[in-house]
């Protein structure tokens, strides 16, 4: 017995759920690692190296300055994730009824290919927002500290546009 029926509303939300719990968590937890990463690209000077990014921003900003940058990369892989693994079984089973049942089986692979550029790319929509008040926090020093300081220092000074400049480079990447 299943716990839910294929393609059925809940089916999707556990998906959903999957994703969350997979992507969200999963990128909080190394915040750590991707903000020195992060200082490393922007100023290769001053961190050197993984090492040197860990212990200058010790010595900086305290412990608690590794976790800079933590609220927006949880809610935003949170997001991502719910649309990647939700929306690649919409697409999955939209594709595959296009298709027909002999022709899905035929072409699965490219079926299952489309469905995945097709959820990333709403996946990634739902990022971009978070994922540039993360960098900002995390890469300009005295720009901002908390999510809550980011967003509406972002939006009062670009405008809805400063969320989704980097959304061409996740579509790339």
């Amino acid at each position: 017995e299943y716990s839910c029926e294929y393609g059925s509303l809940k089916f999707y939300a556990l998906c959903g759920v999957g994703g969350v719990l997979s992507c969200g968590l999963t990128h909080t937890a190394v915040v750590p690692l991707d903000l020195v990463k992060c200082r490393m690209q922007v100023d290769p000077q001053k961190y050197k190296s993984i090492f040197n990014g860990f212990s200058v921003t010790i010595n900086e900003d305290g412990v608690r300055g590794l976790a800079k940058g933590w609220a927006p990369t949880f809610i935003g892989y949170s997001m991502q994730g719910l649309c990647k693994f939700g929306f690649y079984e919409v697409f999955k089973i939209l594709y595959g009824n296009m298709l027909g049942e002999e022709n899905a089986y035929l072409w699965r692979t490219s079926l299952y290919l489309a469905a995945s550029a097709s959820a990333e790319f709403f996946a990634d929509i739902a990022l971009a927002p978070m994922e540039a008040a993360k960098v900002r926090i995390q890469t300009q020093p005295g720009y901002a500290n908390t999510l809550r300081q980011a967003v509406p220092k972002m939006f009062g000074e670009e405008g809805i546009w400063a969320f989704y400049k980097g959304v061409a480079p996740l579509w790339m990447r």
